[in-house]
């Protein structure tokens, strides 16, 4: 699966719309999901899986998909949701890639796919406790037909929750290059925002955060407002992620790039999507660097080398 249609730069990506339903009062509920088809790699019939002794009952085991070990997770169990008694007949695994990690997940139904302008989806911030669903697993939020909602699921902090990725962050002070200046990450994760800005911050630069491509480049007018065509100098690096609700990091680097005052600021990609076309598609869109989320030696050194790059313009 890939989304190698999409045009860089469009602001638009591809969903797996997927279904979760829930058993409750007698009832069946739906509950429309999407993942990003970059983290996709195919969709699969539930397998024969090997139980793992000492494992949360949401883990359902793993299988060898290909001579690659795979845990597959329920999401349903996940959820804490009660299955219908006849879902297995149409659940499926999707099996994902991102941050290097192959998982699966279980799912009831696998629907479609779904082109979405990035501009139409919505941070999950109106979510609480009370809606049943923690906000910080959901990474934004879209209206499809029939005034239905589409929940974009955060799967890397599912991952990050049940300990099978953990990010490097450590890396030993001497060996860390240190500059100075200005630095802008932008990142809709509070989470992901804080781990780049503390990296940023160990290389002596002053960071100013953005949460989406939007905010970044209401930011960068700021700062043109501010130091005119001495902001070349100044800002030494912008890192985006590429998942944003509002504008994605392909689209605000392509706006960047195409602005005489910020084109020649240098952009590099910080991502969980780990495949090789969305590098390719980072380049296109401008941007000197492609790394995925969050390995500290090859982040130190590749900012280090885009920094010293830039410098020497």
């Amino acid at each position: 699966m890939d989304d190698k249609s999409l045009k860089v730069g469009s602001n638009e990506m591809e969903l797996v719309d997927f279904r979760i339903f829930k058993q409750e009062d007698g009832s069946v509920y739906e509950g429309i999901y999407g993942v990003n088809v970059s983290k996709v790699r195919e969709i699969i019939k539930i397998p024969h899986l090997t139980e793992l002794p000492g494992t949360p009952d949401f883990i359902e085991g793993i299988f060898d998909l290909r001579e690659v070990v795979i845990p597959v997770v329920n999401l349903a169990k996940w959820m804490g949701v009660v299955e219908p008694d006849n879902v297995r007949e149409s659940s499926r695994v999707i099996i994902t890639e991102f941050n290097n990690v192959l998982i699966g997940f279980v799912v009831h139904e696998a629907k479609r796919i779904r082109r979405i302008s990035w501009g139409d989806i919505e941070p999950a911030s109106f979510m609480n406790s009370s809606s049943g669903m923690d906000s910080s697993k959901i990474t934004g939020v879209t209206k499809i037909e029939n005034d239905n909602v589409l929940l974009i699921l955060d799967l890397e902090s599912v991952v990050q929750e049940l300990g099978l990725y953990e990010p490097e962050t450590d890396t030993e002070p001497d060996k860390i290059e240190t500059f100075s200046g200005l630095a802008m990450v932008l990142d809709d994760s509070t989470t992901a925002r804080k781990i780049v800005k503390d990296a940023l911050q160990k290389m002596g630069f002053h960071v100013i955060e953005a949460m989406d491509g939007e905010e970044g480049l209401a930011k960068l007018d700021d700062l043109y407002e501010t130091y005119g065509d001495e902001l070349v100098d100044k800002l030494k690096i912008i890192i985006s992620d590429v998942e944003m609700p509002k504008m994605d990091g392909f689209h605000f680097a392509a706006k960047v790039k195409d602005d005489e005052r910020l084109k020649n600021l240098p952009i590099v990609f910080n991502s969980s999507i780990s495949d090789h076309f969305s590098e390719s598609r980072g380049e296109e869109a401008g941007g000197e660097a492609y790394l995925v989320k969050f390995q500290a030696s090859s982040f130190y050194d590749e900012v280090s080398r885009v920094v010293k790059a830039h410098m020497k313009k």
